[in-house]
């Protein structure tokens, strides 16, 4: 760890002005609200308020409204480099976050325009630029995916 992180001075929360200063995900991408409980290269829970104002809604079922399933593992993807770029002092860096896999994923119920979905993301591994998740989304404490996945943390510098 870097700068603030040896410094122990890690928020441990994230509204959204801090996330955009970590990630470059905006409207109508951008699934994460809040990140909170971040314990630096451990752990994280994003918060996503799900409205039926979102774009994907017009065409996803338009008749019975259901938030893609992609989409709520892009979420907690999104959750996963808010606490890496926290963890890596990454703020106001740039850095770039690309899915490397995404393995055991599975969809347990249906979220819809109302839920807040809590996004709970574990390091796996995190070493250099390769780090690797699990991810639970919930609503009201029931599971409603699950996945593991991995990333690549491209912050722009050159290894030499």
């Amino acid at each position: 760890m870097t700068g603030a992180a040896q410094r122990g001075e890690i928020p441990t929360e994230a509204d959204i002005g801090l996330i955009q200063r970590l990630i470059p995900h905006r409207y109508p991408f951008l699934f994460v609200d809040r990140v909170r409980d971040i314990e630096p290269g451990t752990a994280a829970t994003g918060i996503k308020n799900v409205s039926f104002n979102e774009p994907h809604f017009q065409g996803h079922f338009p008749a019975e409204p259901v938030m893609p399933g992609v989409l709520i593992v892009e979420a907690l993807a999104q959750t996963s480099a808010v606490l890496v770029g926290l963890t890596l002092d990454l703020v106001d860096k740039g850095p770039l976050v690309y899915f490397m896999n995404i393995d055991n994923c599975k969809f347990r119920r249906k979220v819809v325009p109302g839920d807040v979905v809590e996004l709970h993301v574990t390091v796996l591994r995190g070493r250099g630029k390769v780090w690797k998740f699990r991810g639970e989304a919930r609503v009201d404490g029931e599971l409603a995916a699950e996945a593991e996945f991995a990333a690549m943390i491209n912050t722009g510098e050159s290894a030499g």
